[in-house]
């Protein structure tokens, strides 16, 4: 009678067990996880209000996000799809559901700082936009990509040397590369002091404000433009 009661209790025992792991969802250690939120609104958003393909797709980090692309680019039909945070590698992930589907004529990209803040290195960076680009390209032949240099800030000024080196693999690419564009932006963001113009940038000292992107528009358009008439 003891011995049937305790191998009732053990498969009971059992039972319990397997009912709580059953029930506990399994955990999610995906990095790309925490954007999910962003590329499925992304998504909502072309359903109910579909695209055209062929527009000029603006993606990366919070620099693209807080782009009031309306008001700097009146004349071309362009396209956010920033997510704040995010790294070169979340483009990478999400290129089939946040760059592909709109088929851009030109992407632009500005990306590069929270990756360095995340210690990633230069070259890592470099090795993640390598794969963006790989991706373009098999995706979107031909299509012309241009890279806004990681920005010098007053926040992060301490990562500037990092921040420079990031710029110089990437500006290399760019002269070996028919269709990738780099767009410096550092020289014409300090002062006379050689330290980033505090009027450029909004009190948290990272994120751009009104004269920034003002500043990031005259020094963008041109490329812009040129790629628009080479495209016809």
């Amino acid at each position: 009678m003891s011995r049937n009661f305790a191998l009732l209790a053990f498969a009971v025992l059992v039972s319990v067990v397997a009912c709580e792991l059953v029930a506990q969802p399994p955990a999610d250690n995906s990095p790309f996880e925490k954007w999910e939120k962003d590329i499925s609104a992304f998504e909502a958003d072309d359903v109910k209000s579909p695209k055209d393909k062929g527009q000029i797709l603006f993606i990366g980090s919070s620099s693209i996000k807080r782009w009031k692309l309306d008001d700097s680019f009146p004349e071309l039909d362009a396209l956010n799809r920033g997510f704040g945070g995010s790294q070169v590698a979340d483009s990478v992930h999400f290129f089939d559901r946040a760059v592909k589907p709109y088929q851009p004529r030109q992407i632009v990209m500005y990306a590069g700082d929270n990756d360095l803040a995340k210690e990633k290195t230069p070259q890592q960076i470099a090795d993640d936009f390598e794969e963006f680009l790989t991706k373009v390209e098999k995706a979107l032949p031909g299509t012309r990509v241009t890279f806004i240099a990681v920005k010098p800030s007053l926040k992060r000024w301490n990562l500037i040397n990092k921040v420079r080196e990031t710029n110089s693999i990437i500006r290399g690419m760019a002269e070996d590369s028919e269709h990738l564009t780099f767009v410096d932006v550092d020289a014409p963001m300090l002062g006379k002091d050689g330290t980033p113009r505090e009027e450029l940038f909004v009190d948290d000292g990272l994120h751009l404000s009104d004269a920034g992107y003002e500043l990031w528009t005259e020094l963008l358009t041109p490329h812009l433009l040129v790629a628009e008439k080479q495209a016809r």
